[in-house]
């Protein structure tokens, strides 16, 4: 019985919420110490521990089932974990994945809206990943595998050569809607399928409104390219707005009810309107990886040695989490945290959407 076991046995164990689970577990400082001095916790933990055995059993089998099918299992801390989603104060615990997309990409956006999608809606996802290959074309496309602008949004993506991954509402052992099957099996190849629910978990109406905040939360920004007055789209863009990213909206005709959601959203100023993929790169300040050029030491005299060796570590072009760069410098954290500061103040390096950081040419 390994960690990793732990870790699926406290998210399954009964009577502990998926936010009790990931406060024991950071409270502990690893899953099997919840399980090995957990008695000793509140009485919610101490109560939901009698159920251990059922859910190290169950940990075992699904462990066994995620192995055989080439699923990883990302846990809180685990390195490849979206580090802008574990900046969000309600990521799950552990999340399940099948892919070759990389979850921590410099650039990576949500694009949802409604399972209704129209002539217009097909025409505005065909161009924007049309236009965002040729731009950016290290962007990731994250989707919810759904009718109308998800599945246009995945196939789009998979036509231009951009990587793109779906947040699912079920586990890994399924696909849905089953009409899907084809699209998600180039995903694997191309991108990836992603869920915080474990195998032989169904499709509920209440799992899609819960997989909306993974979907806000893994990107820079969210786009909404056609939603009703109501519906997930406008979710997650909500759940955007609170995790303060940046939430992009294609407007409509006056009357279009599919355009009624977005219209709405950029009156109230909750999204930025937009009409194309540059007018969204140029708002994120994001530009082509390949014009970056590496910045030497040199350049910064007026550095201080511990300021160089934070630049040497960003003159690949790349956003870069404050643990990569504790990581790769050998600092402490606290000592990072503080030049950071002091270099954004003085306009070396730009704060990004996630908790990442980026060197300023």
């Amino acid at each position: 019985m390994n960690e990793q076991h732990f870790l699926l046995a406290l998210s399954r164990l009964r009577g502990c919420s998926q936010a009790q689970a990931l406060e024991a577990y950071q409270t502990f400082g690893s899953a099997q110490a919840v399980f090995e001095k957990g008695k000793e916790g509140p009485e919610k933990l101490r109560a939901a521990l009698k159920n251990a055995p059922e859910a190290l059993k169950w940990a075992e089998q699904q462990a066994e089932f995620c192995r055989s099918k080439s699923i990883r299992i990302l846990s809180f801390d685990d390195a490849d974990y979206p580090e802008r989603l574990r900046n969000c104060a309600d990521a799950p615990l552990l999340l399940f994945y099948r892919g070759t997309a990389q979850l921590n990409a410099p650039h990576i956006l949500s694009i949802v809206g409604t399972r209704h999608i129209t002539e217009y809606g097909k025409d505005l996802c065909r161009h924007l990943l049309q236009d965002l290959a040729q731009l950016l074309p290290d962007t990731l496309i994250v989707s919810g595998l759904a009718y109308g602008v998800d599945i246009h949004a995945h196939r789009n993506a998979l036509d231009h050569h951009l990587p793109t991954v779906g947040v699912l509402a079920h586990g890994l052992d399924r696909i849905y809607p089953a009409s899907h099957r084809d699209t998600a099996i180039r995903m694997l190849e191309a991108g990836g399928l992603l869920t915080e629910y474990p195998s032989n978990t169904k499709p509920d109406k209440g799992n899609f409104v819960r997989r909306n905040r993974i979907v806000a939360g893994i990107a820079d920004a969210t786009i909404v390219v056609e939603s009703a007055a109501k519906g997930g789209a406008l979710i997650t863009a909500h759940l955007a707005q609170n995790y303060n990213r940046d939430i992009f909206a294609y407007p409509g005709r006056i009357g279009d009810p599919y355009s009624e959601g977005c219209n709405r959203i950029i009156a109230q100023q909750t999204a930025q309107l937009v009409t194309s993929a540059e007018d969204i790169t140029l708002a994120l300040q994001w530009t082509q990886q390949e014009t970056l050029q590496p910045i030497q030491r040199e350049l910064f005299p007026e550095l201080s040695p511990e300021e160089k060796c934070i630049c040497k570590s960003l003159a690949d072009g790349r956003p870069h989490t404050i643990s990569n760069l504790v990581t790769a410098t050998a600092l402490p954290f606290n000592k990072v945290n503080t030049l950071l500061l002091s270099m954004e103040l003085r306009g070396l390096i730009k704060v990004l959407p996630g908790g990442m950081y980026r060197l300023l040419k």
